[in-house]
């Protein structure tokens, strides 16, 4: 997979909204954004009207950066999501939220989707009692997400989920039960769209794809 090597704050900068691509970071005042609230760059301070095309094209590169895939991975999911009956930009978020490094974020067992997809790519983490370190795995109804024993102990892992009680940032509407005593979390069903938080307005995703 390719990866963004710059500024990740750049990046909540471009899109003038808090992508929560830094963990801890984006919820104290060092961050970027609560200090420069424009664009990156020297003409960023510049305000101009946005044309039709921008704006689908915006929201498209903040969805693809939340999440935290490329071009191709994103146009991958966008394909499957169309080629289901349906509303095409719901079924698109639902299949983003339901990969397994989204999974082990939102249980609080990463500070941040990067940390959670290293935690996957590197074998820490298990579906169903069987090692999986796919990232892009999706997730099915009642499928079980765990850590492995030694990697409990992580010191990464343990201050994510300290962090997670205390901002109470679980997930709302019971399509995930996480378990912080034993460190599991179970994928009941796919989120609706209320239940995912994420600001993202997929109807304009769609319309860029099908311009």
């Amino acid at each position: 997979m390719s990866r963004n090597t710059g500024s990740k704050c750049r990046l909540c900068r471009r899109e003038k909204t808090k992508l929560f691509l830094k963990g801890d970071r984006c919820f104290t005042p060092k961050c970027a954004l609560e200090k420069r609230d424009y664009a990156p760059g020297q003409h960023g301070k510049m305000t101009r009207k946005p044309s039709e095309y921008g704006i689908r094209l915006r929201e498209k590169q903040k969805a693809k950066r939340i999440y935290g895939l490329n071009e191709a991975q994103f146009k991958r999911f966008f394909s499957i999501a169309a080629s289901k009956p349906g509303v095409t930009g719901l079924y698109l978020l639902k299949l983003l939220e339901s990969r397994l490094d989204n999974i082990v974020y939102r249980a609080g067992f990463g500070g941040s989707r990067d940390q959670a997809r290293q935690l996957v790519l590197h074998g820490h983490i298990l579906v169903n009692g069987k090692r999986v370190n796919i990232p892009s795995y999706i997730m099915k109804p009642n499928d079980v997400v765990s850590l492995k024993d030694k990697s409990k102990e992580l010191v990464g892992v343990k201050a994510a989920v300290v962090r997670i009680k205390e901002r109470g940032m679980l997930p709302q509407g019971g399509w995930l039960e996480v378990n912080h005593e034993l460190l599991t979390a179970t994928f009941k069903k796919m989120p609706e769209k209320d239940e995912i938080g994420a600001v993202i307005n997929d109807q304009l995703i769609v319309e860029f794809y099908r311009r």
